[in-house]
């Protein structure tokens, strides 16, 4: 890797108002992999550690400044009037500065920071005044090189010629120029066209012009340069960024059975040893400890795993859960904003909102921490090694000691002492000889003259009592 040459400024272009999205939301702002896609650019810029990095912005820009934080300089452009425009922008805030300028999109989320990496060695190896990313992809800025393979121009495809649209190299719009060159080629660009815009695109044609040296990278991976315009286009980049987040795990150590159909956001983190079945759904900010076993279709949301975890299939667990050691969940079981210690089981059809659980504590199947009073969640305490028996209901706010049975069917409304018993349940009435007058009575009802099941039946109410 070379040194770089002098000072690199990132200016990164998130102005749009993304029309062909169809969305109250700033194109920029819709998620990819469960991030605002204007965070990957910035994230693939932030691997050269650039002296400066800015963000022009313009349709929701107080949504996108929410989003991006502290990690660019802001600059507004009121008025859309083309990628030049956008660019020109950030002139008075880098009145002070002498050095390269990278401009890079905030709908490119695709773009690797290794690509970038080599604009700025081959910039600073070849002392060219500009370099541009190139690639074989459907966009209309077509690159026309002469008889010496030297950059020529840009052309449009509306403007092109056949011969002109046959050639597959196209202009990405990714640029590293040096910020003399950028500001002088922006004076003499003017908007006589159609849009009355400013395009960009012109400081390559008045680079050339100036016989200024120009390098170009072309990608052999196309899909980097790829621009989001619409929801099919967003969709395509979240399944290119799902196999790459998924292929990273995978070489990390982790085992995942269907990569096509498992979906996994950009921030979690999982440890070696993981398996994770098909159609799993993994969310937000996610940590998975080492050796951890997710079943099929399971959705976990912002929670903690910690090793050795069983979980589904078809289990949820929504954010705020955290899962101690060797901690096993099943099939149909959800847990929201609840810890639950080492060793905690919750087999099946279980229900944990809002709980605070010891070690080695069992919830039966069909038990239900129930922690919505109409108005306010209350939290529910179970202690080490508590038992909850099937069909049961805990009543929050409650404590369960350590060491505490609930007898199945219950609804616990008060504490349960340790190494108590809590019973909460109607008393069982059997009545004899109930099924036999039953039984006798719809004879009875059978000999008579227009009876029928339906009448019969209409009875049973009164029969049962």
């Amino acid at each position: 890797m070379s040194a770089r040459a002098s000072q690199l400024c990132v200016l990164l272009l998130a102005a749009g108002k993304g029309t062909r999205m169809k969305s109250r939301l700033a194109k920029v702002l819709h998620p990819i992999a469960g991030r605002p896609m204007v965070n990957y650019p910035l994230d693939a810029a932030d691997v050269l550690g650039p002296d400066r990095v800015l963000l022009v912005v313009g349709h929701h820009a107080d949504d996108v400044r929410t989003a991006v934080g502290d990690r660019a300089e802001l600059v507004e452009q009121a008025e859309q009037r083309g990628t030049g425009h956008a660019v020109l922008q950030a002139r008075d805030a880098l009145s002070d500065f002498d050095g390269d300028v990278l401009i890079l999109y905030g709908d490119t989320p695709l773009v690797q920071p290794e690509a970038l990496q080599r604009m700025v060695d081959v910039k600073a190896d070849s002392g060219a005044d500009l370099v541009m990313l190139t690639a074989a992809i459907d966009v209309p800025g077509i690159v026309v090189r002469d008889s010496n393979g030297k950059i020529a121009r840009i052309v449009e495809a509306t403007d092109a010629t056949p011969d002109e649209l046959s050639i597959r190299e196209r202009n990405t719009g990714v640029y590293l120029v040096d910020s003399g060159l950028l500001w002088s080629a922006l004076d003499r660009t003017d908007d006589d066209n159609a849009q009355s815009e400013i395009y960009l695109t012109s400081i390559i044609e008045i680079a050339v012009s100036d016989g200024r040296h120009i390098e170009t990278i072309p990608l052999e991976d196309g899909e980097q340069a790829m621009g989001i315009n619409n929801r099919v286009e967003l969709a395509t980049a979240s399944r290119h960024m799902r196999a790459r987040i998924n292929e990273r795990h995978m070489r990390n150590g982790v085992t995942i059975v269907d990569p096509e159909t498992t979906y996994i956001d950009a921030e979690v983190v999982i440890g070696a040893d993981t398996l994770i079945e098909p159609g799993c759904v993994i969310q937000g900010s996610s940590r998975l400890g080492a050796g951890v076993h997710l079943k099929p279709q399971c959705t976990i949301e912002s929670s903690e795993l910690l090793d050795d975890v069983v979980v589904g299939p078809s289990a949820h667990l929504r954010p705020g859960t955290r899962l101690g050691v060797g901690v096993r969940i099943g099939n149909f079981v959800e847990i929201k904003n609840s810890t639950l210690g080492d060793g905690c089981k919750a087999d099946h059809l279980t229900y944990i909102g809002d709980a605070d659980v010891g070690e080695g504590a069992s919830f039966g199947c069909g038990s239900i921490v129930v922690n919505y009073d109409g108005i306010e969640k209350h939290r529910t305490t179970v202690g080490d090694r508590a038992f909850v028996g099937c069909n049961s209901n805990l009543i929050a706010p409650v404590r369960l000691s350590d060491d505490s049975f609930i007898a199945a069917g219950s609804t616990v409304t008060h504490d349960v002492p340790e190494k108590s018993l809590g019973v909460a349940r109607a008393r069982q009435r059997n009545v004899d000889g109930w099924v036999a007058r039953r039984e006798k009575r719809l004879d009875r009802d059978s000999s008579v003259p227009g009876s029928s099941v339906e009448s019969t039946a209409g009875k049973k109410g009164r029969l049962e009592t």
